[in-house]
Formats: structure tokens, C-alpha cells, sequence
């Protein structure tokens, strides 16, 4: 019964180990979140689209590109302030980047909404193209080191619960739920490490 079990849902226990690693390393703000991110989204194609969760499936290919990208920007990049070889700085979004991170959201929401309800079986288009383009500017806000970042996940992990719970993806969904607790937790975590880096500049 146990092994019956394990075979069927191996591949979301697997993901769901990789997706407490990779939380975990995220709320650490350690650069290592991004070679785990590199791994688990390209398994997460796989589980997602078995699903039904098409949406996701799409969204996970995009996850392993933007770990790439969050690799080089964590290594390489550099904001106002940052002296030469220090990490790059936790800080809050510009006012100015507000709008058009806005724009691009509902752009994407309403894109991939289109591609779900036209071109897949997808019976939750709506809810799956909303995750996947607040998805879009967490991971580029997360890449960015924005503190913002913990707010768009804390919307995308509990309404990801949800979907998962619907999906019939128990462990996921578990992890989903717990992902929104540390979101919460991770937003005071990176509240206290920014307060802490701005009085060493």
C-alpha cells in the first residue's frame, strides 16, 4: 500500500524536498536558492503538466531560465551603495518600478489566461494564469532583491494551495501552505538583515 503510494506521488515528495531546501535558502537569502531553483522547476514541468496544471508546466520552464538570470544578478550585480565585493543589497522597489510592474502583470495574467482557455483543458485557467504573472514579477523582484518580493509570494504560495489541494498534489500543496508561512516570516527575516546591512554603508 505504502510503495502503491510512493510510486504514485514520488515525484511531488521529491519536489516538495527540493522546494524546503530551496524556501529555506531563500529566506536565509543565500545565493544557493538559485542552483536549487535551477533543478526543481525543470522536475516541477514534468509533475505539473501530468496534472493538468499547464499553466504551471509553462511557468516552471520559465523558473529554471529566471534561476540562471537570479544566479548571475545575486554574483554580478550591483545597486547604489554597494561596496566592491559585497553581496548585492536587500532594498525596497523604486516607486517608479510600481506601474509598470502593474502593467506587466495584468499583460501576462490576461496572455496567459488567453493560451490556457484556448489552447488547453485547463478547468482552473483563471486562478493558474493569475499565479503564473504574479509569478513573474515575484521572481523578478526576488532576483532584484526587493523586499516587496515576500508580499507577491504571499499571494502566489496561498492561492497555489488551493490550486494544488483542487489538483489532487497533496504534498505540494503542503508545501504551498508552508511556503506562505515563511513568506511571512521571510519578509521580517529580510526586514531585519536590510536594517542591519544599511548601518554598515
Amino acid at each position: 500500500m505504502i510503495i502503491d503510494y510512493l510510486s504514485i506521488h514520488w515525484l511531488d515528495i521529491l519536489t516538495t524536498i527540493l522546494g524546503i531546501a530551496y524556501i529555506v535558502l531563500e529566506y536565509r537569502a543565500s545565493i544557493l536558492l538559485w542552483l536549487v531553483g535551477i533543478v526543481m522547476p525543470a522536475l516541477d514541468a514534468w509533475l505539473y503538466y501530468s496534472h493538468g496544471l499547464y499553466g504551471d508546466a509553462g511557468m516552471a520552464v520559465y523558473y529554471t531560465l529566471a534561476a540562471l538570470y537570479g544566479y548571475v544578478v545575486w554574483k554580478f550585480g550591483r545597486k547604489h551603495g554597494q561596496r566592491e565585493g559585497q553581496a548585492l543589497l536587500i532594498s525596497h522597489m523604486r516607486k517608479r518600478l510600481y506601474l509598470p510592474a502593474t502593467l506587466f502583470f495584468f499583460a501576462a495574467w490576461g496572455a496567459t489566461y488567453w493560451v490556457l482557455a484556448e489552447y488547453t483543458d485547463s478547468n482552473v485557467p483563471l486562478l493558474d494564469a493569475f499565479t503564473n504573472a504574479l509569478s513573474f514579477v515575484g521572481l523578478w523582484a526576488l532576483a532584484r532583491k526587493y523586499m516587496e518580493q515576500w508580499f507577491f509570494w504571499m499571494v502566489v504560495d496561498l492561492i497555489s494551495c488551493y490550486l494544488y489541494v483542487v489538483k489532487g498534489i497533496p504534498f505540494k500543496a503542503g508545501l504551498y501552505g508552508l511556503y506562505t508561512l515563511i513568506a511571512v516570516a521571510g519578509y521580517f527575516k529580510w526586514r531585519k538583515m536590510m536594517l542591519l546591512q544599511n548601518e554598515t554603508l
